[in-house]
């Protein structure tokens, strides 16, 4: 289980353009913000994406880059960004490793069909690579602001 103090685990993930986001690129450079959300173009997930991407150019101030991540593949990200004229960049992981190496998957029931669902979760991580908080039980009105307030306070 992923708790706070532990190295981030590296990923390689393709955005909604198709290019490679490798997490390793960034250490020593940048704070990172990974916020994980269930499923592109549901209510909550467009408000929590749209916060973040409005509040991008607060987080460059604190050398911080914002990632969305879900299990849709890089066609459903791009229709997803497109339609609300998403800025911060979404990245798949349609297979779901990153997702159970960050421990946000869990399994849902329904109509007696047991599936892998992604839960809402924000894992922020210094520039080191160590995770500095792991943040649960989002509500995503005003998370995104919760979270830039997390990384004044880190720098």
């Amino acid at each position: 289980m992923l708790k706070v103090g532990d190295a981030a685990p590296d990923f390689d993930l393709p955005d909604a353009a198709m290019e490679m986001v490798r997490l390793a690129d960034l250490r020593g450079k940048k704070n990172v913000v990974l916020y994980f959300y269930p499923k592109d173009d549901t209510p909550a997930c467009t408000l929590e994406s749209i916060n973040f991407g409005d509040l991008e150019p607060e987080f460059a101030r604190y050398n911080t880059v914002v990632y969305g991540i879900s299990r849709d593949d890089c066609i459903c990200h791009a229709a997803f960004r497109d339609k609300h004229g998403l800025t911060v960049q979404l990245l798949s992981d349609d297979d779901g490793n990153v997702c159970q190496s960050y421990d946000v998957l869990e399994q849902r029931e329904k109509d007696g069909v047991r599936k892998w669902c992604v839960h809402r979760c924000t894992v922020v991580i210094d520039r080191r690579g160590v995770v500095r908080h792991i943040i649960k039980n989002i509500h995503p009105k005003g998370h995104a602001r919760e979270v830039l307030t997390l990384m004044k306070e880190m720098n």
